[in-house]
């Protein structure tokens, strides 16, 4: 593994630990047993290593999606579903003790806020491309007409990170059996409201 892949596994290990807000650059490259400098080689700053971290050392939301554009014919709606809140309740549970810290002060918010509006990685991108996906299976003629493919969007997401914040809240790990249950369950209910 080179210096980038360790810092980003050092990142999020001080991260989940620390949150964001805490989680220094100081602490990552102590974390990853380097010098601060050779972070500043590989990233540009903090929220860099903070979206590396969420793309490369957490569940795959993203390639799912990609994924599931490519082959949702191949399996039932509610199957599909499924599995993509399956990965958004895996990737909530992940990111929610590392990004939660975000929210500690209207600077440090104001701040990220900024420096990820130009980089097209911000939160609003998984309710882009959830109503993108939604929108393959309307195309396929598995969604009633008229449905709002948004709405949809925003209730799955909002359900899997619901589900996060509690257990976070609660600080518990639920088991796989538990989330594979809870996903099944909204996937269910969502393709029969579609």
């Amino acid at each position: 593994m080179g210096s980038r892949e360790e810092i980003v596994a050092a990142a999020a290990k001080v991260m989940r630990e620390q949150g964001y807000a805490h989680a220094t650059t100081k602490a990552i490259a102590k974390a990853a047993g380097y010098s601060e400098a050779l972070l500043y080689k590989h990233f540009k700053d903090k929220t860099e290593i903070f979206l590396s971290v969420l793309t490369e050392r957490l569940p795959a939301l993203g390639s799912t999606l990609d994924e599931l554009m490519g082959t949702a014919s191949a399996t039932p709606l509610a199957a599909n579903l499924a599995r993509l809140a399956r990965i958004t309740l895996s990737f909530y549970l992940e990111s929610f003790p590392i990004a939660v810290s975000l929210f500690s002060s209207r600077e440090l918010l104001a701040t990220h806020r900024e420096q990820v509006a130009g980089r097209q990685r911000g939160p609003d991108v998984p309710l882009a491309r959830v109503t993108e996906y939604l929108g393959e299976e309307a195309r396929l003629g598995r969604i009633r007409e008229g449905a709002d493919l948004e709405a949809a969007a925003s209730l799955l997401l909002g359900a899997c990170f619901q589900y996060a914040f509690l257990t976070s809240f609660e600080d518990r790990e639920p088991a796989a059996e538990e989330l594979d249950d809870w996903a099944e369950r909204l996937a269910a209910t969502l393709a029969r409201a579609l």
